[in-house]
């Protein structure tokens, strides 16, 4: 066994995979041996697997599909679930509050100042209906796009799934953006209705949500109508005929639930690009609600007595995951709005027991903050049975802290690295599977992953790129209005092949790691390297609390590795950090350190190497729109 296997699943949590369960009841042994049997047959037939999985997670299609899949426009374009007739508001509102759930809270929303609110599965679904009647009365019908800039209140999910119920396309944004980042999401989408809040707040202070949707609403033409929510009270500027708070609309005719064909599109989801305008994924009712299913049972054991939490936003992905996974599983979800160690050290794990939560999501970010905030960010969680980790690659010494101080040792931190490009993970740590620390143990359920050297081929032990040799329900129909765009972005490298963009390696042992993105890599001493490599090795030193590794040219080696540092305290040594760091990344790889005291991040809390590389060559640091104003690009000096 090529690393120690430092997460041993007990009884208790194999007794509750339903992984396992499902690996029983179709014939294959309930262990990662009897996984890789089934995978390998889910790849070759996914006419049989996808069947068996709708049927075992109860994914109810109003109307049967004819065929699983239908690659007849190109393998990277196909059709999943032909024929079928499926729609997420069904699925995560109407039965849940037609059955025995319906007076079981469905969604809890924590504020930053101390706010909650809560719906039950009734109250959603009576909320849902109203709010769909009202939309069609501005005229949204299936198709017509609908942004959503607002905080992760209930009213989010309310909104995301009313549109669903209508067939027309939800359009979640990140709540902080400006307005011209947001106005560049509206006429994109050509979006005909705009859904804000008067406000939200983050870290205590007050964000005018309304007064951007404004700013960017003066430029984007095809908005006819905006629908407010009053989040916090505030009076805001309101343009009579456009403008409507939501708990003003007058009730109107009930409408039906729009009998959406399986890829009929569900959401658009920008992400930023490289180069040039955002990106807008477009994910399907059939696929996307397939997906979520998958990951969430699956993948992290979720089922209707559980209780999800996650430090989100809309502009996420994580944000429609949450409708429509957990939701659609009948579990309940906490959405949380923030920082995990504001306004105290703690907060997190308060929300967590208050709501008696037993699957959270954290970011290693989050958990670095609360690892540097010291003893005050420890405490006990008894109902909690899970973590789950996704955004970037962990460092070994948070990843301990974590699993020892909070986990107790005994809770599984389920790594999970996809996008929002296949509408969630591609490779997983499962729970009820032993691994090396910070590793993930296999791919999710159906999907065909490599690591894939510079000509194409599979390698083992070695960095290269993560792969997709198959396709499977999630992965996006294609960039919004930009096919060409898509295919060359993921399929033109390699002859049917995805290329990810990020990179990866697979042991011998099959345990799989991520390097970071493919465009961060650094070829140092003749070897390519990614930047979690240097940066874990960087934040052994445990005077530093956060690290972002960049490559930068060199006129003697060709590329140098620099290493921007957050020190824990003021008094930081410069020259004690850089011969530490030359220790423990060893002479080949060794950084120049560059302490600052913040790292630029997006506002779900990734680390933004790209832009900090840019600002400290001086070249255009191009759209900044994801950019959180609290890490600010000023502190990062220019060589």
């Amino acid at each position: 066994m090529s690393d120690e296997l430092d997460w041993v699943p007990g009884p208790d949590v194999v007794a509750r995979s339903r992984l396992f369960a499902a690996l029983r009841k179709w014939g294959y042994g309930d262990d990662r041996s009897g996984f890789a049997q089934l995978n390998r047959r889910a790849i070759d037939d996914p006419e049989w697997f996808w069947r068996v999985v709708v049927e075992d997670l109860g994914v109810d299609f109003t109307a049967p599909f004819d065929k699983v899949l239908d690659e007849s426009d190109g393998k990277p374009f196909p059709k999943w679930f032909t024929g079928g007739r499926i729609n997420l508001a069904h699925l995560s509102s109407h039965r849940h509050a037609q059955g025995p759930l319906r007076d079981k809270t469905a969604v809890v929303y924590e504020g930053d100042n101390g706010q909650r609110r809560t719906l039950t599965y009734a109250e959603l679904d009576r909320k849902v209906r109203e709010l769909a009647a009202n939309l069609a009365q501005f005229g949204v019908g299936k198709g017509d796009r609908v942004v959503l800039f607002m905080p992760v209140v209930p009213e989010a999910p309310v909104a995301f799934l009313a549109i669903a119920m209508l067939g027309a396309v939800a359009v979640p944004t990140f709540s902080g953006y400006a307005a011209d980042a947001l106005a560049t999401r509206i006429q994109d989408s050509e979006a005909k209705v705009l859904i804000t809040a008067d406000g939200t707040t983050r870290r205590g202070k007050t964000v005018p949500m309304k007064a951007t949707a404004d700013e960017a609403l003066a430029l984007s033409p095809s908005v006819t109508d905006v629908v407010v929510v009053r989040h916090l009270g505030e009076d805001v500027p309101m343009t009579e005929g456009r403008d409507h708070y939501l708990d003003d609309l007058p009730a109107a005719p009930p409408v039906t639930t729009a009998a959406t064909e399986s890829n009929d599109p569900l959401c658009l989801v920008y992400t930023s690009g490289t180069t040039g305008r955002p990106k807008g994924i477009v994910h399907s009712h059939g696929g996307f609600a397939v997906k979520c299913a998958v990951d969430f049972a699956y993948g992290f054991d979720v089922d209707s007595s559980d209780t999800v939490s996650w430090i989100t936003d809309l502009g996420w992905l994580v944000g429609p995951m949450m409708f429509c996974g957990p939701l659609q599983l009948g579990a309940t979800i906490v959405m949380i709005e923030g920082l995990p160690v504001y306004p105290t050290a703690d907060r997190m794990w308060d929300v967590l027991n208050r709501n008696e939560v037993t699957v959270t999501g954290i970011a290693p970010t989050a958990a670095r903050a609360m690892r540097a905030a010291g003893a005050e960010a420890i405490r006990e969680v008894p109902t909690l049975k899970s973590f789950v980790s996704t955004g970037e690659a962990w460092d070994e010494p948070t990843w301990w802290w974590l699993f020892t101080e909070i986990g107790q040792g005994t809770r599984p931190i389920i790594n999970f690295s996809g996008g929002t490009e296949v509408g969630g993970g591609l490779i997983i740590g499962y729970p009820g599977m032993a691994a090396p620390a910070a590793a993930f143990t296999d791919p999710l359920p159906g999907i065909d992953v490599a690591v894939l050297d510079d000509q194409g081929r599979r390698v083992v032990d070695q960095i290269g790129e993560l792969a997709v040799l198959n396709t499977f329900p999630g992965m996006t129909h294609a960039f919004w209005g930009d096919r060409d765009r898509y295919l060359a972005t993921y399929w033109d490298r390699f002859e049917g092949v995805w290329i990810h963009g990020d990179l990866a390696s697979v042991d011998k042992d099959g345990y799989w790691r991520i390097h970071g993105r493919s465009d961060d890599t650094l070829k140092l001493s003749g070897r390519r390297v990614g930047p979690a490599e240097i940066e874990a090795a960087v934040l052994k030193d445990n005077r530093i609390a956060e690290v972002a590794v960049i490559g930068v040219p060199d006129d003697a080696r060709g590329m140098r590795a620099v290493a921007f540092v957050v020190p824990r305290g003021a008094d930081a040594d410069v020259e004690d950090l850089q011969a530490t760091a030359a220790q423990n990344a060893g002479k080949g790889f060794a950084p120049e350190i560059v302490a600052v005291p913040t790292l630029p991040k997006t506002k779900n809390g990734k680390i933004m190497r790209r832009l900090i590389r840019s600002r400290f060559l001086g070249e255009p640091t191009g759209d900044l729109s994801a950019l959180d104003p609290a890490t600010p690009i000023d502190n990062i000096p220019t060589r």
